[in-house]
């Protein structure tokens, strides 16, 4: 279970939940079992993303019982990577472990990652050697990938997970992030290019059901590629200029016809078809700009990428031991949440 110099470091596991209250206990039972002779100090971030199924009261009970784990409330639903973004700006060690709340990513697997992580990488993924979801859940998976590898621009986004261990440092980087839309895979590219990968295991879920669906894999597809690269803009660069070229040889078509016959070409439906075509590509590509648009407003808003509620953690007198813990909310948190030292 150990790892080469594992001892002398620090680590900070931090994990979005999400109406998982039926998991959380197990889920803190083999991450002490696998971090206690892993690490020389260690906590757990408990980020509760308002699931409302009383996940939070189950995380204070953990608060409560354990010095190491400190619990965040969102004020709402903002999603997987606002939570993320959250608990990585709350870590306190120099290296964050994030994984999922429903016990897919085995806590066993972490070892492997710090291995690979002490090679001298930054960002280590734990990709799955199978995962364990549905097929429209992961060819929605997969297209996500896709959209990520160009909004990237980094080969290792095929292999990116929810199971990753990058050096804290990182998130320097985005500090200043304070966007609604966030993807924290995108985010850690903006501090290193040393991303590396282990193939680990992907266990079946066994309690509750997966919250992501096509439709949200896709709708996050869409705003990390408009949200973090030019790419849409390019494309409707591309399709003006293909277009325009078209547009010249229905011109030269029409003259070619005009000279060779004396006439004009003859037909509704062809004038039609054109006006069709190029209307369609006009407001396509005015779709797009909208859409960058809108995320300008949005920024111009000010609107924080989360908000937090209440913080759970141990008191630091009781640091080490086993005593009663301190719930106390947070006064806001727009770019990081209040109280504290900067989402995949």
């Amino acid at each position: 279970m150990s790892a080469p110099a594992g001892r002398a470091r620090s680590l900070s596991v931090v994990v979005p939940v999400y109406r998982s209250r039926g998991t959380l206990n197990e889920l803190h039972r083999r991450l002490e079992n696998v971090l206690v002779p892993l690490v020389h100090d260690f906590e757990i971030v408990f980020v509760e993303d308002c699931g409302g199924d009383g996940s939070w009261e189950t995380i204070r009970e953990l608060v409560e019982t354990h010095a190491r784990v400190r619990g965040i409330r969102l004020s709402r639903n903002y999603g997987q990577h606002n939570a993320l973004l959250c608990g990585i700006r709350a870590a306190r060690f120099d290296i964050v472990v994030t994984l999922d709340d429903d016990l897919q990513n085995p806590p066993e697997e972490i070892p492997r990652l710090l291995r690979k992580l002490d090679e001298g990488y930054d960002v280590v993924y734990g990709t799955p050697e199978r995962e364990q979801h549905g097929l429209f859940r992961n060819l929605a998976s997969q297209v996500t990938k896709f959209v990520l590898q160009n909004a990237m621009g980094a080969s290792i986004a095929r292999r990116v997970s929810a199971f990753r261990a990058f050096r804290t440092h990182l998130r320097n980087a985005f500090v200043n992030y304070h966007g609604p839309y966030v993807s924290i895979d995108v985010l850690l590219t903006w501090g290193t290019t040393r991303f590396a990968y282990v193939v680990v295991a992907h266990d079946p879920r066994t309690v509750g059901a997966s919250n992501y669906t096509m439709r949200k894999l896709i709708t996050h597809a869409l705003n990390m590629v408009t949200g973090f690269s030019t790419g849409p803009l390019q494309l409707a660069s591309i399709i003006g200029f293909s277009f325009t070229l078209v547009g010249f040889l229905a011109l030269a078509y029409v003259l070619g016809v005009y000279f060779v016959n004396g006439g004009s070409v003859p037909g509704f439906a062809f004038l039609a078809s054109m006006i069709a075509i190029f209307a369609g590509a006009q407001l396509f590509a005015l779709g797009i700009i909208g859409e960058y648009l809108s995320r300008m407003h949005f920024r111009s808003m000010d609107r924080p990428p989360y908000v937090v509620l209440d913080e759970a953690m141990a008191d630091a007198r009781a640091a080490g031991s086993q005593q009663d813990a301190v719930i106390s909310p947070s006064k806001s948190a727009a770019g990081g949440p209040a109280g504290y030292a900067s989402g995949p």
